[in-house]
């Protein structure tokens, strides 16, 4: 069970990622193309929102699973996977939350928009942060599964 949840949780994050890069990049198109916020943008950014959450939610079960929480906090990779990892994605998360609930406040086109793309934004720049320190951190691990 272990190693099929390691793995999904390991080929969701392409899943994520793509998904957040091209909900960032829509959310700039319209806020600086001033383009009316559609259907289309706002089912978008919650499937990005919904695949983001599945990510944490297998993230915590393998989290718990593999016993990380147990590890040497002085050691860096064991530091890493204990505290920098499931902070940054956590952060991650809780940023493209606020992001779409922002945008469902917002009252036009614009202020959605912005919000998503700030929002969704900082939380692609922590991600990736997170991917370049776990290649620190792990020697062994690869940024995005390429040498």
């Amino acid at each position: 069970m272990y190693s099929i949840l390691k793995s999904a949780h390991s080929g969701w994050r392409y899943v994520v990622l793509i998904l957040l890069v091209l909900a960032v990049v829509q959310a700039i198109s319209g806020w600086l193309g001033k383009k009316p916020y559609t259907e289309g943008n706002r089912k978008f950014n919650v499937f990005t929102l919904i695949s983001a959450h599945i990510q944490l939610l297998m993230g915590l079960i393998l989290y718990f699973m593999s016993g990380w929480y147990k590890a040497d906090s002085s050691v860096a990779l064991g530091r890493y996977w204990k505290m920098e990892h499931v902070g940054m994605m956590v952060f991650a998360i809780i940023l493209i939350t606020v992001g779409n609930a922002r945008s469902k406040r917002g009252d036009d086109a614009l202020v959605k928009h912005r919000s998503i793309a700030l929002y969704f934004g900082l939380a692609l720049i922590l991600i990736i942060a997170a991917i370049i320190a776990m290649v620190k951190a792990d020697p062994s691990r690869t940024a995005f599964g390429i040498s």
